[in-house]
């Protein structure tokens, strides 16, 4: 992965905590590794725990930053998120998966976050 990408990355996943945390999330954990993959943050919202992919893009980009996030990655995210679950001991909590795109302009400042709430089904596999 190339510099630019990984500090891309970065950016919107800062913006993206913001954001949440503005919403009155709690915002648990961030890069969630494992050898499955990684969750870019795990937040709650009132009682759901949150799985959230966040997706930056340069603003102008020809597809937008959610397009990114294909069915593949979809099952990539719920076998991580089940297998979180499981380790926390979680199963009773309700879940959800949020998308969370933001665009960033030339200046590296946010030009534009959307939030997909529900973006996908944990059974999307």
């Amino acid at each position: 992965m190339s510099w630019l990408r990984r500090w891309r990355g970065a950016l919107g996943e800062e913006a993206a905590v913001r954001w949440a945390r503005r919403q009155g999330w709690k915002v648990l954990e961030r890069n969630v590794r494992s050898k499955l993959g990684e969750i870019d943050l795990i937040a709650r919202d009132g009682a759901t725990l949150v799985f959230v992919e966040v997706k930056a893009r340069q603003a102008g980009s020809l597809a937008p930053p959610e397009a990114a996030v294909t069915r593949a990655k979809q099952r990539r995210l719920a076998r991580l998120a089940q297998a979180y679950l499981q380790r926390r001991r979680l199963h009773a909590l309700p879940c959800r998966f949020d998308v969370i795109a933001v665009e960033l302009a030339a200046d590296a400042s946010v030009a534009a976050l959307h939030h997909l709430p529900g973006a996908f089904e944990l059974s999307s596999r």
